[in-house]
């Protein structure tokens, strides 16, 4: 409604990109392959957050979301009775060690200027009390905000896998499955955010983000295309600090609405900068 109103003071076309299956899917990356960037100049987004104040805008040149890759692991011993060990291969303290490995593997393979995280969410083995499984299995996500400790990551997760299994005695099958690249903001474009925001909205509701988020998000592939941004806008409740409000995915997450007319009214004017 606000670009139709305004439509004489645009100076190119406008482009919407609703775009389905962003939790995983990769939305983004088939919409690409379909055309929806065949003509563009230049791409922004917005995306809310209950932990940032209400009607606040941030964001940022540079990185500005991590890559999300995920990994499979699954320890292979030798099931039996829980009263004669020494007759099994238990991939349960194996597969105990491995998640501690991975762990200091992060620390040793990352350059310390830089970030990385491995984080094991998933982990399972066994089914009662007394029996030692034949495998234990956990997954988890890899999350990097430069290629070049994305691909130190992956490797170590694998190589930590193996070598600890087969300290252990067992075996082990892993596979790391690519997920979202680094999200990047173009410099310019991000400053040109930030320039409107303030112009339009006052400074006092727009600062910069002092550092990446290690969330991931599939508009970094529309960046790998076009130069563009991302923003974040505060959506948080008045009646809640955004440092402890529960945040986006939470089941108890509460959004601010009122924060939106922000969002809408930079959404607009981006484009009516042309």
């Amino acid at each position: 409604q606000l670009l139709c109103e305004n439509k004489d003071e645009l100076t190119g076309k406008v482009r919407f990109m609703f775009q389905p299956g962003e939790e995983g899917f990769h939305g983004a990356k088939y919409m690409i392959e379909e055309g929806v960037l065949d003509g563009v100049d230049r791409a922004f987004a917005i995306h809310v957050s209950t932990n940032i104040r209400n009607g606040l805008i941030t964001t940022r040149g540079g990185s500005i979301m991590a890559s999300a890759d995920r990994f499979e692991i699954t320890v292979h011993g030798r099931g039996g009775h829980a009263s004669a060990p020494q007759n099994c291969v238990d991939p349960i303290p194996a597969a105990a060690a491995t998640v501690t490995a991975l762990h200091t593997m992060v620390g040793r393979n990352v350059d310390p200027m830089r970030s990385g995280l491995v984080t094991v969410a998933h982990i399972e083995a066994g089914t009662t009390n007394n029996i030692i499984p034949p495998h234990a299995f956990m997954e988890g996500t890899i999350r990097t905000l430069d290629e070049t400790s994305r691909a130190a990551l992956a490797e170590g997760v694998g190589r930590v896998a193996q070598g600890t299994a087969l300290s252990h005695g067992c075996t082990c099958t892993h596979e790391v499955i690519p997920g979202y690249p680094v999200t990047i903001n173009d410099p310019e474009q991000a400053t040109l955010a930030g320039q409107v925001t303030s112009a339009l909205l006052g400074a006092d509701n727009f600062v910069e983000m002092p550092r990446a988020r290690m969330g991931a998000e599939d508009f970094s592939y529309v960046l790998q295309h076009v130069p563009g941004a991302m923003a974040f806008l505060g959506v948080c409740p008045d009646d809640q600090d955004p440092t402890t409000a529960a945040p986006n995915h939470s089941n108890l997450m509460r959004v601010n609405e009122s924060g939106l007319t922000n969002g809408v009214a930079l959404y607009a004017a981006m484009a009516l900068v042309g």
